[in-house]
């Protein structure tokens, strides 16, 4: 197909609602635009394909023969556009509701809560999609993620949901009697590290801590290190959202916690996407998270 026989799209469906109205001022308050707008899209085609295509009648405008022949084929081509858009938002509506989130956040914040959303929402399926690493929301078919950082990700609205912090942490029994009153009195302990993250080794080099120095055991996971701090064998640091259930249960106690952090958790969804069920679903997450 040949795109330069095709005039714009914003002139086509100007002219559309005006053949449709019989006016240029409906055709303008129906589009959100100015009468002056219509006029030069209608100016525009007959331009283009060096015909008349609406007079003046009365009051308002008469179609040319050409006019109605190109009226007709805009009214049914329309149509076809609108009744596969409507199809496949419908089919958007019945799947479930994509979501992809940190491993630790989905199982020490989200999934404690999310039988909240569920029954205030039962109509709304959920899917989580478990991962670290960033991904692309359009190519993965994606509604919302929620990720960890500084923010600034291309190609994506993105609302701040919650500060995060760190917190070194450790089980009750480990490094009782010994005071500690910064990261730096840390120094010597069994560290209990996630070999994904790179945000607390950060934390801990800016406090005067060198790992290479240090005893440090590296897992896989951060439920893996999570578990190894709760049964006592050593300090691991943990974003301060994921940390605070366990500290209020008791089973970890802060040895030291980051102050104004520049990182935080977000919620990135695409704004072009239209999804009553995801709009829900992050109103939901930006409650649950309020202070």
């Amino acid at each position: 197909m040949d795109w330069r026989d095709v005039p714009s799209l914003n002139a086509l469906r100007a002219f559309e609602a005006a053949a449709r109205h019989g006016t240029l001022s409906a055709a303008a308050r129906e589009l959100n635009v100015t009468h002056a707008a219509i006029a030069q899209n209608l100016r525009t085609l007959e331009t283009h394909f060096g015909l008349p295509l609406m007079q003046r009648s009365g009051r308002g405008m008469a179609l040319t023969p050409d006019g109605q022949v190109l009226a007709q084929n805009l009214g049914e081509a329309f149509a076809q556009i609108g009744s596969a858009a409507r199809d496949l938002l419908d089919r958007a509506k019945v799947r479930p509701l994509r979501v992809a989130v940190t491993p630790s956040f989905a199982a020490n914040w989200l999934m404690p809560r999310i039988g909240a959303f569920w029954d205030r929402h039962p109509e709304v399926e959920v899917e989580l999609i478990p991962g670290m690493g960033l991904v692309d929301m359009r190519a993965d078919n994606i509604d919302v993620a929620i990720r960890y950082g500084k923010g600034g990700w291309p190609g994506v609205e993105s609302l701040k949901l919650m500060p995060a912090g760190h917190v070194a942490v450790a089980a009750p029994s480990y490094l009782k009697g010994r005071e500690i009153t910064c990261l730096a009195d840390l120094k010597g302990a069994h560290w209990l590290m996630d070999g994904a993250r790179s945000e607390e080794r950060f934390w801990i080099a800016e406090n005067g801590i060198d790992l290479a120095n240090e005893r440090v055991t590296v897992f896989p996971t951060g439920q893996l290190s999570r578990e190894a701090a709760r049964a006592g064998l050593g300090v691991t640091v943990l974003p301060a959202p994921i940390a605070a259930p366990h500290i209020a249960s008791g089973v970890f106690v802060t040895l030291c916690a980051e102050e104004n952090s520049a990182s935080a958790y977000h919620v990135l969804t695409r704004s072009a996407v239209v999804s009553p069920a995801r709009d829900l679903f992050v109103k939901w997450l930006m409650s649950e998270a309020a202070p």
